[in-house]
């Protein structure tokens, strides 16, 4: 491999942490990508990497090396791009992926928007209820609901969600509305597992902490089912604002125990590069922000 091939390879394992995923992710051998950081640490006569069996972390020196090496290449791909009008016009491939509901109900919408506005690209659209590695993965762009560790990725935050409580009007007209966290355990409730895992729901009302045992008749590990049973009129169920926003506003579903809901949680969008994104990559994010931040689904 040259020199750049080499630097290349160096940004991605210190991207993933992992020479193994890098391999994945450049299509190369293990061994290719060993030899690449073993040249380039023998033409610099440094230590790039500090390395164990189960970790990769840059040395001091690496991470010096890392932010010149990014430079460069981000400088040679602009510049690249640049002649070829793919900083100038949206086209390619674009990879996103979100939870499931929020990809289903509000990014949705969103893509075949962009895709109408950008005829040159192609969206792959991943929506699943777990966090993914956007590197290991190959991912343009994520949307996540949570708080963001701090992982060198550019991130935009939009707004924010909660989880609330919330049952049909007719339930509480026959079994009374709850008053504090304490009477859900008189309630038939019913428990989505990928918003709430524990079957202790914990509450919070002027900074004190409360948690209540609950005991759930239904258990479902989709969240449109929690929120079909708590349509019909089966008992209580906890999810996301934005999952349940337009029943909500159109009144089959009713909101409760607000004054104990637990601090919101941050939506944010993130992808690998900042300012110097390529055009479709600026287009989505561009579109995204301005969309997600007027959905009355989220809080800003």
């Amino acid at each position: 491999m040259d020199k750049l091939e080499n630097m290349r390879v160096f940004v991605e394992v210190a991207n993933c942490q992992s020479f193994v995923a890098t391999s994945r992710k450049l299509n190369l051998s293990a061994p290719a990508v060993t030899r690449a950081i073993a040249q380039l640490e023998q033409n610099l006569d440094v230590r790039l990497f500090n390395r164990t069996t189960r970790h990769v972390r840059l040395t001091d020196t690496g991470a010096r090396f890392y932010k010149d090496a990014k430079q460069i290449l981000e400088d040679l791909e602009q510049a690249e791009a640049a002649a070829s009008g793919s900083y100038i016009e949206p086209r390619g491939s674009l990879s996103i992926t979100a939870p499931v509901l929020f990809g289903q109900k509000h990014i949705a919408p969103i893509l075949t928007e962009y895709l109408q506005q950008n005829p040159a690209v192609d969206v792959k659209a991943m929506f699943y209820d777990r966090v993914g590695n956007i590197l290991d993965e190959g991912l343009d762009i994520a949307v996540r609901i949570g708080h963001l560790k701090d992982s060198g990725l550019f991130a935009t935050q939009v707004g924010s969600v909660q989880r609330v409580v919330c049952g049909a009007p007719e339930y509480f007209e026959k079994h009374g509305t709850p008053k504090s966290p304490e009477d859900l355990i008189n309630h038939e409730v019913t428990l989505a597992s990928t918003i709430e895992a524990s079957t202790t729901w914990q509450f919070e009302k002027a900074d004190r902490k409360l948690s209540i045992k609950i005991s759930p008749r239904l258990q479902c590990n989709q969240n449109g089912t929690a929120i079909e049973a708590a349509k019909k009129g089966f008992g209580i169920t906890r999810l996301m604002s934005y999952q349940v926003g337009e029943e909500l506003r159109a009144g089959s579903l009713v909101r409760i125990l607000r004054d104990y809901e637990p601090k919101s949680i941050p939506v944010s969008i993130i992808h690998l590069e900042g300012r110097k994104a390529n055009a479709k990559i600026r287009a989505f994010v561009d579109l995204l922000v301005h969309r997600l931040k007027e959905n009355p689904n989220i809080n800003h």
